[in-house]
């Protein structure tokens, strides 16, 4: 990464299970990283957001009520993130898992995956890759353990940077809106490839510091 300092990345802790491989995945990059369960407080002091993917889709929303609009206002002016399965479920507007409100980036709601094989647990094909930092880890093929994918609207889908097909139920595998990128599979156990392109993320959070402190 450039910069004189090292990223300081928060991952936003929804109560639902272990985050030690995606913290010491996202260390291995060089980064600083702070665990925090309170929304609002987790924007502050860092220079991107992590929305992990471990837990269910209605409580993790309970969580992240109060701090919501906070949050999305914060990634809405430029705040790098990176949501994770379930994490970038939560940048859509709501989902059939449960109740509550997503951070509504992206248009669309989660749905349980159109499949007899459920959940998807495995190495899947991505198609279409149009992120450059899929495409610069040459991400082509990544880890899944979901039951439950993002459904965009006609206007979510100019979000979606690759796909991936499920006994023949096509989702997308990532978004991106501006500087917020959603990974529906997880990266951090995606082999070296994705290990890459958690570096290639926080070389981007790095960039986007430098310009940032440059104009300031």
């Amino acid at each position: 990464m450039s910069g004189s300092s090292p990223v300081r990345v928060t991952v936003f802790d929804y109560g639902a299970g272990n985050l030690h491989s995606l913290v010491k995945a996202i260390e291995a990059g060089g980064a600083v990283v702070r665990v925090e369960t309170d929304p609002a407080a987790a924007m502050r002091d860092t220079d991107a957001l992590v929305l992990p993917g471990v837990g269910a889709f209605a409580p993790a929303a309970e969580r992240l009520a109060p701090g919501r609009e906070a949050m999305r206002e914060a990634l809405l002016n430029g705040l790098p993130a990176l949501g994770i399965c379930l994490g970038m479920q939560l940048l859509f507007d709501a989902s059939d898992e449960g109740p509550g409100d997503g951070l509504g980036l992206v248009p669309g709601r989660v749905a349980k995956l159109r499949a007899q094989r459920v959940p998807q647990i495995g190495w899947n094909q991505l198609n279409g890759v149009r992120d450059p930092l899929l495409q610069a880890a040459a991400l082509d093929v990544a880890y899944y353990a979901n039951s439950y994918v993002g459904r965009p609207t006609t206007e979510g889908e100019t979000f979606v940077t690759a796909w991936s097909e499920h006994e023949g139920d096509r989702f997308p595998a990532s978004v991106r809106l501006a500087n917020v990128i959603g990974t529906q599979f997880h990266p951090e156990k995606s082999s070296a490839r994705g290990v890459a392109f958690v570096r290639a993320f926080l070389a981007f959070v790095s960039s986007v510091r430098d310009t940032m402190e440059s104009t300031a």
